[in-house]
């Protein structure tokens, strides 16, 4: 007969297959950073220590609101950036395949060699990956707007879920305990990978903004897409490993527009910053979730390979989640 405690892990198994089967992904990761970012406001100005319930539901609504409502400006804002600089993320693709293609003359000829013969064989060298997955990318690209949705009904949510911070907690029943147990065991798992990664990732978009906003234009030279690079660095840094790798090759190719030998340059700084992610990933990460990059990289290729774009970025949380629960029944 199965245990309370069984029960709860077969249904927080169920729950998170349903997350990437039914695409709700970004709901889930918008209505947990809500969460967090909620509590961490309310606990810096002692809403719980307000006297009266009603008082500590209205501030916390507030509270709520504030934080969607940045959140959401934000996101607007940055896409809104990114367009106007860019174009979007396909005329970006686009360029990254123009500048390539147009680089070709001035190349050494075993790099020559190595590269496609035109755009079209660019594309389906660099691009190969993403069309495997252009199911995921529509909904990503041309419904950006019911992910949008999504993401919004998640923040409410994640709000809603903050207020039980104020609300005095019920004795629970054993199973509903269980439950609560796996839920706070993913929002640590969250919290702990996320917030690792966001350092990383944010030292990378300071080191990148450092080299292509301020060291380059002292030597004159000023590339093309700076803020998008940067604002792709800092991104792509929150998937562990593969997202560096993904924004890097994107600042070398753009570096090749200008010149080989400034492409060089660029390669030998983010090879430089990939030693210091190194030291990062394992003062940070694995003192956060206390996995190595091994760990990582194998739960990304089968998450990747089972579930997509939406795997590749649930992984690193999935696989801390795992962890901590079977860390916690004394199984590792």
């Amino acid at each position: 007969m199965m245990t309370y405690r069984q029960t709860s892990w077969l249904l927080a198994a169920l729950f998170l297959l349903l997350v990437l089967k039914l695409k709700l992904l970004p709901a889930l990761l918008a209505g947990l950073v809500v969460y967090h970012l909620v509590h961490f406001v309310a606990a810096r100005l002692a809403i719980a220590r307000l006297s009266g319930k009603l008082t500590k539901i209205l501030s916390v609504v507030l509270v709520s609101g504030l934080v969607i409502t940045l959140l959401v400006a934000g996101i607007i804002g940055m896409l809104a950036f990114l367009r106007s600089e860019s174009g979007g993320p396909a005329a970006f693709l686009g360029k990254l395949a123009e500048i390539l293609e147009t680089s070709r003359s001035s190349l050494p000829e075993w790099v020559y060699s190595t590269l496609p013969r035109d755009a079209d064989e660019l594309k389906a060298h660099l691009a190969g990956w993403l069309r495997e997955h252009s199911g995921e990318l529509q909904i990503w690209g041309k419904e950006a707007g019911h992910v949008f949705a999504h993401m919004l009904i998640g923040m409410i949510i994640g709000a809603m879920l903050s207020l039980r911070e104020v609300v005095a907690e019920e004795v629970r029943k054993p199973f509903v305990a269980e439950l609560g147990e796996r839920t706070a065991n993913l929002s640590a798992a969250f919290r702990d990978i996320v917030l690792a990664q966001a350092k990383i990732a944010a030292v990378n978009a300071f080191l990148t903004w450092i080299y292509l906003g301020v060291v380059l234009p002292l030597t004159g030279v000023k590339l093309p897409f700076a803020g998008t690079l940067v604002i792709a660095t800092f991104v792509a840094g929150l998937i562990p490993i593969i997202g560096n790798i993904l924004s890097n090759t994107a600042i070398v190719i753009v570096s090749l527009g200008h010149s080989f030998q400034l492409a060089i340059a660029s390669l030998l700084f983010l090879i430089g910053i990939h030693k210091l992610e190194y030291f990062l990933n394992a003062k940070i990460v694995g003192s956060q979730i206390h996995a190595k990059a091994w760990e990582l990289l194998t739960a990304m290729l089968i998450m990747e390979s089972a579930f997509g774009i939406s795997g590749l970025v649930a992984a690193p949380i999935y696989y801390a989640f795992l962890k901590s629960e079977l860390k916690e029944s004394g199984l590792i």
